[in-house]
């Protein structure tokens, strides 16, 4: 079933496009991380620009940001000081990587740079990830404990400026916070992922943060960094589709929801092994693609739509996109986040169900 994307100008198969997204949701969902840096390649794959597939996904990751962080809202593991901090950096961070993109963009590197930046953070954070979950395994078969240390004091800890957060108890300069934020900002701008797969180890080995405050203020981060890449891009570039944004958050908010529940069931060495395999195995694919395959850019250049063609309804999407881009960009955002209020209420009252008809047997 083909349907028109009007910003994107390509057709695409809804249902083809809805399974990608919902299994790279199940897999954010089984592996607590964002799927941002598995769904553009896969955009990318199917012959949507770099332009449009960057932007939209995050727009997606939007969504299931506020669906997750609104659980954590619920349960009040938030740090939300530490939060602020983190934005602040985030703020600066997505403006330097939008003027990055521009730059890419006008050259004509852009694709290859995102290619390449993907091959190279995908490797390098799965091969790590694959010896830290084999090392596990053996550790796990030999029934070897290890004591870690509560918190490795580094350089970055000597900086001025500290600020207490009594949520998360530490005492902690404002710098260290900042330069996260800038440094997610920028590669989510830049290569549309959300950063969570930067934030939570930085929060755990660096700024030493309680475990149970992390993953909810990592996506109570990630929910303002992607609302500021929407806007910056639609007023910019105008590349969000709001078609092609409804599907994939449809489908990853209700794989999400399918692989946590996947997720409880499984050992997490197991897991962290399986994931790495899955990482290098997508960078691998992203090298392929970019030295030797040029089959999605033939399939892009058969899909072009004469304008002659575009419905009402796209013809109104496009006008609202040229015409007010900021309207246009504040309704996606305001799209992306109703959905996933709608998402974790869902949830919510799911759990709420499921508890008293376990009481009632």
């Amino acid at each position: 079933m083909e349907i028109l994307l009007p910003i994107v100008q390509v057709k695409i198969d809804i249902i083809f496009i809805l399974f990608i997204s919902f299994c790279v949701g199940v897999l954010s969902g089984l592996f607590g991380v964002g799927g941002g840096f598995l769904m553009t390649p896969f955009l990318i794959f199917l012959g949507i620009p770099p332009i449009y597939a960057v932007p939209n996904e995050i727009n997606n990751i939007l969504a299931t940001s506020v669906s997750g962080s609104m659980t954590h809202w619920f349960k009040n593991t938030l740090d939300y000081k530490m939060g602020l901090m983190i934005i602040i950096g985030g703020v600066i961070g997505t403006t330097i990587g939008i003027a990055a993109f521009t730059f890419f963009k006008e050259t004509g590197k852009l694709r290859l740079m995102i290619s390449l930046s993907y091959m190279y953070l995908l490797a390098i954070i799965g091969t790590l990830m694959l010896i830290q979950g084999a090392n596990e395994i053996d550790r796990a078969r030999k029934k070897i404990i290890l004591k870690k240390k509560l918190h490795t004091h580094y350089w970055i800890h000597g900086l001025p400026f500290k600020l207490r957060f009594p949520k998360s108890r530490l005492y902690e300069s404002i710098f260290t916070p900042v330069l996260l934020g800038i440094i997610t900002g920028f590669i989510a701008a830049l290569i549309g992922v959300g950063g969570a797969f930067l934030m939570v180890p930085a929060m755990i080995y660096l700024i030493g943060m309680p475990i149970k405050l992390i993953p909810g203020t990592s996506l109570f981060v990630t929910v303002f960094i992607s609302a500021l890449v929407t806007i910056l891009h639609t007023l910019n570039y105008g590349s969000i589709d709001l078609i092609l944004v409804i599907i994939l958050i449809v489908g990853s908010i209700v794989g999400v929801q399918v692989g946590q529940k996947i997720g409880q069931y499984l050992d997490s060495s197991h897991l962290k092994t399986l994931f790495a395999m899955l990482l290098c195995a997508v960078a691998i694919a992203i090298g392929y693609d970019t030295f030797f395959y040029e089959g999605s850019r033939e399939i892009l250049q058969k899909q072009i739509i004469d304008p002659n063609q575009i419905n009402s309804f796209s013809k109104y999407i496009l006008n609202l996109s040229d015409n007010n881009p900021l309207l246009y960009g504040a309704f996606a955002i305001l799209l992306a986040i109703s959905l996933g209020v709608f998402g974790a209420g869902l949830r919510q009252l799911l759990s709420k169900y499921k508890h008293k008809l376990l009481i009632n047997k």
